[in-house]
């Protein structure tokens, strides 16, 4: 059963969502390898679908009773209780005296999604990058901070270069509000691949079901000595594990993984929007327009010709990141893995798969795609690369509860590897 007062996902983008188990109650990957997301339907949960990792820690500081409807209205968190019920009346007392049984919960239709909401992980009103802060921040590095405010600054001054053309009647009102609003989205994305967790792996991180078949070992981070999950990479300046990790960006004060690629992205792209459409508009004002309507105020004319010059920076810098990311997308492979294999000439010998956008932009719609929301997962364990114990018990418990008299799931015990005592001491209990 999902607790109330923990709904609002995993933080981070850790809400996920996966397909209906077949109707023997086995699942994909017989118990781990396919789906670890289900949830037993209750009418007393009010968890919500979409992980927030900005509203997770404002719902941290409120009572638990208050934060469904809080979750609801500030986060626009949608829940739909009767939906989740399954036609099932889970407060029907089928014990009392004359009451009729009634039917099961039905089963839900091949390619119904379902909704893991339960957030097993600790957190509360705190600021850092381990598993109890609430929100995700690095200040270890000074010089990290001093670059994001850095990114603020400068698209703070091109947003307000561009007003007092508005307010000067250099160019048209409209222009400006849409570079603006550029600038606003671009900033949002910023801030939420600054303070989203990019996918750290937590110390109860087991392998998946497929991971344990097809591997007879597994790898082992030796600073935080847990579970490492495959495309993981240890970031000595978070001092965390993140899966499917591309690199730490001092820009964003933050590393680059599985959970915040998307708003990274979604800033590139805003970012060099933003360039692109400033120098076209600065281009068409000085080459083609020859009214006197079109002539910049004295003052502004300084400002103009230094958002230029950072206009063609940002716009050569963010077509190469942009270009960098596709080319990891396409082949697979991030920026960390493919730098070590350079260095070791195996870039032919990877077979690593093509990174399908649903795995960075969610399947929560394509009108999600352009705005700064974490992105719903299909099989969250797939994206991130590892389980946890407390996902593979909800789903046990699940399987448990199937309808009577069908076949009980044919389950074959993966094999284990002992490890070594001084190994063991270190793995969580």
């Amino acid at each position: 059963m999902s607790d109330p007062s923990k709904g609002i996902g995993g933080g981070g983008g850790k809400a996920s969502v996966g397909p209906n188990p077949p109707p023997d109650g086995s699942t994909n990957g017989k118990g781990g390898g396919g789906s670890h997301h289900h949830q037993q339907p209750n009418a007393a949960s009010s968890s919500t679908s979409t992980s927030m990792a900005l509203c997770r820690p404002i719902l941290s500081c409120f009572h638990p009773s208050n934060r469904n409807s809080i979750s609801r209205n500030l986060c626009g968190a949608g829940y739909d209780s009767v939906a989740e019920t399954l036609e099932y009346d889970y407060a029907y007392d089928d014990t009392a005296r004359g009451a009729k049984e009634q039917p099961l919960p039905r089963i839900r239709e091949r390619g119904e999604h379902y909704v893991d909401s339960y957030n097993g992980d600790p957190w509360g009103c705190g600021f850092g990058t381990n598993e109890e802060s609430g929100i995700w921040m690095n200040s270890g590095d000074q010089a990290g901070t001093i670059m994001a405010a850095l990114v603020w600054l400068l698209m703070l001054y091109s947003a307000a270069t561009v007003t007092l053309l508005t307010v000067t009647e250099g160019i048209d009102p409209m222009l400006g509000m849409i570079y603006c609003t550029l600038c606003c989205m671009a900033l949002a994305c910023h801030a939420k691949t600054s303070f989203t967790d990019p996918g750290s792996v937590p110390r109860s991180a087991v392998p998946q079901e497929s991971q344990r078949r097809d591997s007879a070992s597994h790898s082992m981070c030796g600073q935080c000595q847990t579970f490492k999950p495959p495309m993981s990479h240890h970031c000595r300046i978070c001092n965390r594990c993140v899966s499917r990790m591309d690199h730490h960006c001092p820009w964003m004060n933050n590393c680059v993984g599985a959970a915040n690629l998307k708003h990274f992205m979604l800033f590139l792209i805003y970012t060099w929007t933003c360039a692109a459409y400033s120098l076209a508009l600065f281009g068409w004002n000085y080459f083609f327009c020859a009214d006197e309507d079109c002539t910049f105020h004295v003052i502004v004319v300084h400002l103009v010709r230094v958002m230029t010059v950072l206009c063609v920076g940002a716009f050569l810098f963010t077509s190469s990141m942009l270009m960098n990311v596709t080319y990891g997308l396409m082949t697979g492979i991030g920026t960390i893995d493919r730098l070590k294999k350079k260095a070791t000439n195996t870039m032919s010998q990877s077979d690593e798969e093509p990174v399908p956008l649903r795995d960075v932009f969610g399947v929560g719609g394509y009108h999600t795609w352009p705005f700064p929301v974490d992105p719903l997962f299909e099989d969250h364990d797939r994206v991130v690369g590892f389980s946890s114990p407390q996902r593979l018990a909800r789903e046990q418990s699940l399987m448990e509860r199937r309808r009577p008299g069908m076949p009980a799931p044919d389950i074959m015990p993966a094999p284990t590897v002992e490890l070594p005592n001084c190994v063991n001491d270190f793995l969580p209990v």
